[in-house]
């Protein structure tokens, strides 16, 4: 609107200068869907992650910051892999978030992606344009179902699958309006989800492969009985850097 940056922008406010009347009346409206409590990633049509900006907008989830740090995790796995080209897997991958860093980050892996909602998969297919992972496949399937042909072959299986109880209504408006709700709602205790990823993740996985599992801060126990259930082992919950569990990871026997 103004052509300018963040800084620029503070440099007018400390000299005093008014804002032209065309940028006033793009921006009015703007600030009005603010107040409404509409997310400002949407009003951008811009999230930051990592190194990328990825474009959102109603109908895909808004990738978070504490997501960053599962997508180090499934990161860190697949770089200390022991193959020349490592495959990963993220199930559910909404904007591409989690796939496309690590695609970009671990460029000699080869790296699927898995979406089932019409509308995630617009944006994650605009995402892997912008970005143009050549390494990135991706798949509009449902997660249960996801890559058969990759079975016992991947060194990597991510998710941020959607965790929260059914009853258990988000706080903020942005969340509660505007994030689609397959993207939030896991079945009566929210672990639904992480049930079905376990199994697949099993199938996908090959011996001494990793699971990443994003999930709420009081999830971290259940996530551990469930996957050590299943036969995984050693598996652990991770803090985020404002000491909430995030994120349990476990190694497939």
């Amino acid at each position: 609107m103004l052509e300018t940056s963040r800084g620029g922008v503070q440099a007018a406010a400390i000299r005093g200068d008014r804002m032209p009347e065309f940028a006033v009346r793009v921006l009015a409206p703007l600030v009005d869907r603010r107040c409404a409590r509409e997310p400002l990633q949407h009003l951008t049509g811009l999230a930051p992650f990592r190194a990328m900006e990825l474009a959102v907008g109603p109908g895909v989830f808004v990738p978070r910051p504490e997501t960053e740090m599962v997508a180090q995790l499934a990161i860190d796995a697949l770089r200390v892999a022991a193959s020349d080209a490592p495959i990963a897997v993220d199930l559910g991958t909404g904007s591409g978030a989690i796939a496309l860093a690590l695609a970009t980050e671990v460029p000699h892996a080869r790296v699927f992606a898995a979406e089932n909602s019409v509308d995630a998969f617009v944006w994650t297919k605009l995402n892997l344009a912008r970005i143009g992972a050549q390494n990135l496949r991706l798949a509009f399937i449902d997660l249960a179902d996801a890559f058969p042909e990759l079975d016992g072959t991947v060194s990597v299986v991510a998710s941020n699958p959607p965790y929260v109880p059914d009853d258990a209504i988000p706080r903020d408006p942005e969340v509660r309006l505007y994030d689609p709700p397959a993207a939030l709602y896991g079945g009566p205790d929210g672990l639904d989800a992480v049930r079905t990823l376990s199994r697949v993740g099993l199938r996908l996985a090959h011996p001494g492969g990793t699971i990443v599992i994003e999930h709420g801060e009081w999830q971290g126990e259940a996530i551990r009985a469930i996957l050590s259930a299943d036969g995984w082992r050693s598996a652990a919950t991770h803090p985020d850097l404002t000491t909430r569990d995030r994120a349990t990871t476990a190694v497939r026997p």
